[in-house]
């Protein structure tokens, strides 16, 4: 059994959100905001020019604990389609959780952790709507030697263009961690795990740290006049143009990871070897292809076409179906995702989405929408 903490349906930033006039939304079991008073327009543009600070202590965070690395990497191989054998300390890597149909039942982060002392130790974070479902999954599916352990931690977001030279003035060193790594910090006086990655398609940090330590470092980074907190509204928004997928809505378990365009995240050896859940239909999915795939779709003129809307060729036969839409602030107009028949899946061909009854001429395209901010060292 896993001993899973209750969860109060609020995160310890609750009351801050409150103090700077958030607009609260039940979202996966959670009371978060959606906005603050200057909108959510606002909150993204900000993000996409200077720092902006997301709460996201409603996600799950365990360790996967065994006696060294190779013993618990191999038990998570053996649910998630990456290469974590190969991780390096201090290395992060993004993957799924599948079933045995190869559908995905959640989407994860991954790291090993950089200090070489805790070697059997790997810290994931999964999504919140589904990390009671994830922590029963991998409980029942570890071999004897390795245990979940399950923490009850506050994860705080720091986003966009200047969110390095924020942390940096409290935190030195994080200016030199290159994307998708992770190092064991000290941000005045609190202790943090803090990571270069996020969901925005910036450059920033998702920073746990422990709950009693969360409200300070929220309003620390507050202090900034670069930093201003930002709500779930543009979160979606950044994420769309950033071309990343939302769990149960762009990706779900009637999708594999190669229908979801997701293939960059199986390393070469697990696509040759399998070994994991799944593992015959994502193999058979690379080597022959898929019916359907997931694309960019952007739509002319200035209706958006959202979640369910159908998307049709020329002549009016459906081809598939749109699982993200909405405005793109920095796009400067509509953007979509969703899943077309693969003949039509070719970047530039032309389709149309319905939207109200009326079809909506759009183009696949390349993703992302927006380029993305991250930062890449050697």
């Amino acid at each position: 059994m896993v001993d899973v903490p209750t969860d109060s349906h609020k995160t310890v930033l609750f009351e801050a959100h409150q103090t700077l006039g958030a607009r609260i939304v039940p979202f996966s079991g959670y009371d978060m905001p959606v906005q603050y008073p200057t909108g959510i327009l606002t909150e993204h543009n900000w993000t996409r020019e200077s720092a902006g600070l997301f709460d996201v202590s409603h996600m799950g965070q365990a360790f996967l604990v065994g006696p060294d690395h190779s013993t618990t990497a191999a038990a998570l191989e053996a649910l998630c389609p990456a290469d974590f054998m190969n991780l390096k300390h201090g290395q992060q890597r993004y993957s799924q959780f599948l079933n045995d149909d190869g559908g995905i039942l959640d989407d994860l982060m991954v790291t090993r952790l950089p200090d070489p002392k805790y070697d059997g130790i790997l810290y994931l974070v999964v999504n919140a709507g589904c990390k009671i479902d994830d922590y029963a999954y991998i409980a029942a599916n570890l071999p004897d030697t390795v245990r979940l352990d399950v923490k009850d931690l506050a994860l705080i977001a720091l986003q966009g263009p200047k969110a390095v030279n924020v942390l940096e003035a409290l935190c030195k060193g994080v200016t030199e961690m290159p994307f998708m790594t992770s190092k064991t910090a000290q941000i005045q006086g609190i202790w943090a795990q803090v990571s270069r990655s996020g969901y925005t398609g910036e450059d920033g940090f998702e920073i746990s740290v422990k709950l009693e330590d969360a409200v300070r470092l929220w309003n620390l980074l507050l202090e900034d006049e670069r930093v201003k907190p930002i709500g779930l509204g543009a979160r979606d928004s950044l994420r769309l143009e950033a071309g990343l997928c939302l769990y149960g809505h762009d990706i779900d378990t009637t999708t594999s990871p190669v229908e979801g365009a997701l293939t960059w995240s199986i390393q070469t050896r697990r696509r040759e070897v399998g070994g994991f859940q799944g593992s015959a239909r994502v193999q058979a999915e690379l080597k022959n292809g898929t019916e359907r795939l997931r694309v960019g779709l952007l739509p002319t003129g200035k209706l958006p076409a959202r979640e369910g809307a159908e998307i049709v060729t020329l002549e009016g036969v459906k081809v598939g179906v749109v699982t993200s839409g909405g405005f793109g602030p920095t796009v400067g107009g509509p953007i979509a995702m969703g899943y077309v028949a693969t003949p039509h899946s070719a970047v530039g061909t032309e389709l149309n989405l319905m939207v109200r009854g009326k079809a909506i001429a759009a183009k696949v395209v390349a993703l992302p929408f927006v380029p993305k901010g991250f930062v890449k060292k050697s």
